[in-house]
């Protein structure tokens, strides 16, 4: 029975994802912004346990984690949560570019960071759900697909630094899935949302589980899903 710390559950990938571990009888630790999320999150999910943090303020993780119990070891992190806030880079000021890169690169760095002795001594797997943005950009995505880039560039060099301890590390770029975040993408584009254009959440869930059920000697380093006929 592995363990898994995910962020993100509460809807769309990260929710596909939780209940397909759920089913499989393995412990879940699922991160909450705050408390009243926790409480939701242990409702939906029954037999998870929860860890309150908000990304939002990464600076303040190391402190919220010394008032709870982590889990001994970390078989699995599994980086599922983001923002995303479409703008010129004209239009945009530091307050945007500190929010998306706060919760989309610098938290992931942060809560990685604080989790690595676990996932040390389990020889752990940390997967970053990235997006297709972090391989290109278009206009008006300058500030997701930077934070999104970082995170690339975060999970090449974790890969590198860790490979002695045994912890894998694999990037997964979806392109349009059909979730909550990208019928807010299709309003701030004026555009109308038909989520049966897109890629299941559930086909991005069992693109993240197949890395994850790799035998140990092989490592699946990015991934890339795109919608299909």
């Amino acid at each position: 029975m592995a363990t898994h710390v995910i962020t993100g559950a509460g809807s769309g990938i990260g929710a596909a994802v939780a209940r397909e571990l759920l089913e499989r009888g393995d412990t879940l630790h699922l991160l909450a912004r705050d408390a009243g999320r926790a409480r939701q999150l242990a409702q939906e999910f029954d037999g998870a346990h929860t860890l309150v943090g908000d990304l939002a303020e990464p600076e303040r993780l190391s402190w919220a984690f010394e008032h709870q119990t982590l889990p001994e070891d970390v078989d699995s992190l599994l980086h599922i949560a983001g923002v995303v806030e479409l703008g010129t880079v004209g239009d945009f000021g530091p307050k945007l570019w500190n929010e998306t890169l706060a919760a989309n690169l610098v938290a992931p760095a942060e809560l990685t960071r604080l989790l690595l002795p676990q996932l040390r001594r389990a020889r752990g797997h940390v997967v970053f759900v990235n997006s297709g943005a972090g391989l290109r950009t278009n206009p008006e995505w300058a500030a997701y697909s930077a934070s999104k880039h970082g995170l690339k560039a975060l999970a090449d060099g974790l890969r590198g630094e860790e490979a002695g301890n045994g912890v894998r590390v694999t990037s997964v770029y979806p392109g349009r899935t059909a979730t909550p975040m990208q019928e807010k993408v299709h309003r701030q584009e004026g555009k109308e949302y038909d989520p049966s254009r897109w890629i299941p959440a559930q086909a991005v869930a069992t693109t993240i589980l197949t890395a994850l059920d790799l035998p140990r000697g092989a490592e699946v380093t990015d991934l890339s899903v795109k919608p299909g006929g």
